[in-house]
């Protein structure tokens, strides 16, 4: 069962926000907790505060246990921006940015757990079978070896 918390209009730019979200996607709900409990990133507060929401949510409305919890997704969407206006040289000026943002944070408890070392062998599995499939497809080359390349053209008169 999927389990959701949101907050908006989060005073933050989401590309600050996502650096976080990004590193707790696919974490068990402990681990995560851990991760943005000692990021020292303004993000990191915020979707602590979704996170225990989300969990909150889980246990009270959905019965669910915390131990078998997943982050099935932490997306973070764009809010509204406030336009401001900064004096400049010369009498003119320049506008401010002000970025708000909405953190998303998703719970399942269908996903098996993943842990950030069982991730890393996975992909690391990954890449040396795609560098073997690569080596199989290809004629071998002498060490020191230069590539082949065209002759040059001729010039015309």
């Amino acid at each position: 069962m999927e389990v959701r918390a949101i907050y908006k209009y989060a005073k933050i730019s989401p590309f600050k926000a996502r650096e976080v979200t990004r590193e707790i996607q696919g974490l068990p709900v402990s681990a995560a907790l851990d991760i943005v409990a000692y990021s020292p990133k303004k993000a990191a507060a915020l979707v602590n505060k979704t996170l225990k929401s989300a969990v909150a949510n889980a246990e009270n409305n959905a019965n669910l246990k915390v131990d078998g919890l997943v982050v099935k997704e932490a997306i973070v969407g764009e809010g509204p921006t406030m336009k401001r206006m900064m004096a400049r040289a010369r009498g003119s000026g320049s506008r401010i940015l002000k970025r708000s943002s909405h953190i998303r944070i998703v719970l399942t408890d269908e996903i098996k757990i993943e842990t950030r070392e069982t991730r890393k062998a996975e992909q690391k599995a990954a890449k040396k079978k795609a560098s073997e499939g690569k080596a199989e497809g290809e004629p071998a080359k002498a060490k020191g070896e230069r590539p082949k390349t065209r002759a040059p053209r001729k010039l015309k008169k």
